[in-house]
């Protein structure tokens, strides 16, 4: 069996860590932006088409695998899931293949925490330190560097790449060991997904009988039915008529499947996460998967019409 990762002392803080960042979607790219202006940002990578021409990226590495894993300290994976990281990780020019016995990866993505724990191990025993980060915050979070972690796994190894994030959140919580970040991130998006369903449910209803929408969030603003969706997501994406959540149905989709497999699988009901997850399936039916989330609202009529 490999020896588990060293831990830098806290006398190696003093040097300036390099970062690289694998994805720059809605969330990587804010991420990416502001780690190149705290000065940790070395290298970056996405497939996507126009991805090299982002302003961060014209002074650093563009380049994932051997490369980056070469050249930077810290990995920080930005991608939909942990599929999508063990691609970047495995093979004759992934990121495993280059001894780095101090490399720290940091997982932002939304994974089983089942899935999240192997894929740990394989890099524990390639030497490096891996951090399982969920965050929250949407991407206008991540365009401020206000993001909040909840994170799984080794305490001295998350205060070791503690300044790296946070150049890019206001609030890092470490909930437990491997896998308890993504466990927790599964239980948040539970609350944030069928909250939005249900309060558009409501906001719905009051427009069919004759209230003005503006006025509802208002009120419920200042009474107990505030949340999140309420204060921020209403009033900035959809009474704004924008609809620019900067996430799509189909991410959600994903989001609340994977809550709902999970529930499943620890023998505990959950019969509102199963219901958001069924509406979402069937708005991703009606061909909506694309389509920026905030957009059901205007629709909800169709997507709870009777099958």
């Amino acid at each position: 069996m490999a020896p588990p990762p060293r831990v830098p002392s806290a006398s190696d803080l003093h040097m300036t860590l390099s970062v690289g960042v694998v994805g720059l979607g809605q969330m990587g790219r804010g991420v990416a932006a502001n780690l190149a202006r705290a000065g940790f940002l070395k290298a970056a990578f996405d497939p996507a088409p126009g991805a090299r021409d982002l302003p961060f990226c014209h002074d650093i590495l563009f380049t994932a695998g051997r490369a980056m894993a070469a050249a930077c300290d810290v990995i920080v994976f930005v991608v939909p899931t942990v599929t999508e990281i063990a691609a970047s990780l495995r093979g004759p020019d992934g990121i495993l293949s280059v001894a780095r016995p101090d490399q720290v990866l940091v997982d932002l993505t939304t994974s089983d925490p089942v899935a999240t724990r192997a894929l740990a191990a394989e890099a524990a025993a390639a030497g490096r330190a891996y951090l399982d980060c969920g965050m929250t915050g949407g991407a206008a979070g991540a365009d401020a560097g206000t993001l909040t972690l909840m994170c799984g796994g080794d305490a001295a190894v998350l205060e070791h790449v503690r300044p790296v994030l946070a150049a890019f959140t206001r609030k890092v919580a470490l909930v437990g060991p491997s896998g308890a970040g993504h466990t927790l991130k599964l239980l948040h998006n539970m609350v944030v997904h069928t909250n939005f369903l249900v309060l558009s449910e409501a906001c719905r209803l009051a427009e069919t009988s004759g209230l003005d929408l503006a006025a509802v969030i208002d009120v419920f603003n200042a009474g107990n039915a505030r949340s999140f969706i309420s204060e921020m997501r209403f009033p900035n994406h959809i009474l704004s008529g924008r609809f620019d959540g900067r996430s799509t149905v189909s991410n959600l989709a994903k989001d609340l499947a994977m809550a709902a497999e999970f529930a499943d699988r620890r023998g505990e009901p959950a019969p509102y996460t199963h219901l958001t997850a069924d509406l979402l399936r069937r708005a991703i039916a009606l061909g909506w998967a694309k389509d920026d989330f905030t957009t059901l609202y205007p629709r909800l009529a169709d997507l709870l019409e009777p099958e």
